[in-house]
């Protein structure tokens, strides 16, 4: 018999989470490279992304009334599409976000203490991983708080902005420098920081009234995130302009130093790596939950799925990831991450659109007919955005992502002929 976790979570909470990974280290760290790639038009690059991370959350809710189990789009592709794409969406999960966990520890330990950042990204790991050992309400509290420390100084980095008389709007328009190309790869690189809120979905099985709390929670923490990155992106940009910004290493703090108040830019570097702390717990916890759904159905070692007696979370899938995380936090220069993440969680969504594009087909709990066509809609352009903005990514991204993807294929295919020669 399957164990299950506990439905502790409410709208709150759920929302607090996928804040805890939206508004995380992306907004410290994922401007700069957008800018570089999208120049003056970086704004459409954020509003293309945004549009993108719409349709996904869209879908993504539907899907989570319908089956509120751990897992995500592992489990809504297995369910409509079938096994094979259910599977290939949780590799492409698991694998990029892993790599996304050790980029955010590592981002912990630059901010915090740059001469030893890998001890820091491992004992950050560590730490968090033992937390969520405990149980999602306390991971729940202490997101609550690091989400309200990061608000705190991201709203600090925009007031400082706009209102010391350094801003110059003139930035913000679209320029020479901008083009089709640099705005779709800052859109892909830009939805990394977008895509926390697949965290409430994952954690489908934990969440009170599930058919209620998720399509509110989604589209809620979604609206959030956006508005504070609009916000930020209009602050940084009107201060530093494009070529400024395209180059900073730092952009928030540096934002504030050339808007004259350069005592504020060591807060703003303890905000980065509160909000990266907070990044790498929503992460862990996505992560572990889908581990625990492929294990329940033999693709990872069964053990896997076994569900604390008295926490009730998937304490070993929990520590696997803590471990693996931490080993490559320790070894591994993970600068490319952002791009490698992206791809696989754009391959994610793809599948979670397709998925919901089947939702009008005649299956118990299906989409009534009078609202099939928005869903379709919404459907179908999440699964033609996240393409175009996976293949505009930079191409070591785009052929890594694919290698790994395949390589996952491969592991599929080669556990489906054991089986078949067994049963012979």
């Amino acid at each position: 018999m399957t164990q299950e976790l506990r439905r502790s979570l409410g709208v709150f909470d759920a929302v607090v989470i996928g804040l805890g990974s939206m508004i995380g280290a992306g907004i410290f760290a994922a401007l700069a490279p957008a800018a570089r790639a999208a120049g003056s038009a970086l704004l459409l690059g954020l509003a293309l992304a945004a549009v993108v991370a719409y349709c996904n959350a869209m879908s993504s809710a539907r899907l989570a009334s319908l089956y509120p189990a751990s897992g995500g789009t592992y489990v809504y592709g297995r369910e409509r599409l079938g096994e094979f794409w259910g599977y290939l969406a949780g590799w492409a999960f698991v694998v990029g976000k892993t790599a996304s966990c050790a980029a955010m520890a590592l981002t912990v330990g630059a901010y915090a203490w740059p001469e030893h950042a890998n001890a820091v990204a491992v004992a950050a790991v560590v730490a968090l991983t033992a937390l969520n050992y405990g149980g999602v309400q306390k991971s729940a509290l202490l997101t609550r708080v690091i989400v309200a420390v990061v608000l705190a100084v991201l709203a600090a980095v925009v007031v400082v902005s706009l209102g010391t008389g350094h801003a110059r709007f003139g930035h913000l328009e679209p320029g020479g420098d901008a083009s089709a190309a640099g705005v779709l790869q800052a859109a892909g690189l830009l939805f990394f920081a977008f895509a926390g809120y697949a965290r409430i979905t994952t954690l489908g099985e934990e969440v009170r009234d599930p058919a209620r709390t998720i399509p509110r929670a989604v589209p809620l923490a979604l609206g959030i995130a956006l508005f504070v990155y609009v916000c930020v992106a209009v602050a940084v940009l009107s201060v530093l302009g494009a070529g400024g910004l395209g180059q900073a290493t730092a952009p928030l703090a540096e934002a504030v130093r050339a808007a004259g108040v350069p005592w504020l830019a060591p807060v703003v570097r303890v905000g980065a790596a509160v909000a990266a702390l907070g990044s790498l717990l929503a992460l862990i916890l996505g992560v572990s939950r889908t581990t625990l759904a492929m294990a329940r159905d033999g693709h990872l070692p069964g053990a896997l799925a076994t569900v604390h007696p008295r926490f009730q979370v998937p304490h070993r899938a929990e520590v696997a990831v803590g471990v693996v995380v931490a080993v490559v936090a320790a070894t591994v220069d993970l600068r490319g991450a952002i791009g490698f993440s992206s791809f696989g969680v754009l391959v994610y969504y793809t599948i979670a659109n397709a998925s919901a594009w089947t939702l009008g087909s005649g299956r118990p709990g299906d989409t009534p007919v009078r609202v099939l066509w928005t869903v379709r809609l919404t459907a179908g352009c999440g699964v033609a955005g996240c393409l175009a903005l996976a293949f505009s990514l930079p191409p070591t991204s785009v052929i890594t992502g694919a290698a790994v993807l395949a390589g996952g294929a491969a592991l599929y295919a080669a556990r489906n002929s054991a089986r078949a020669a067994r049963n012979r």
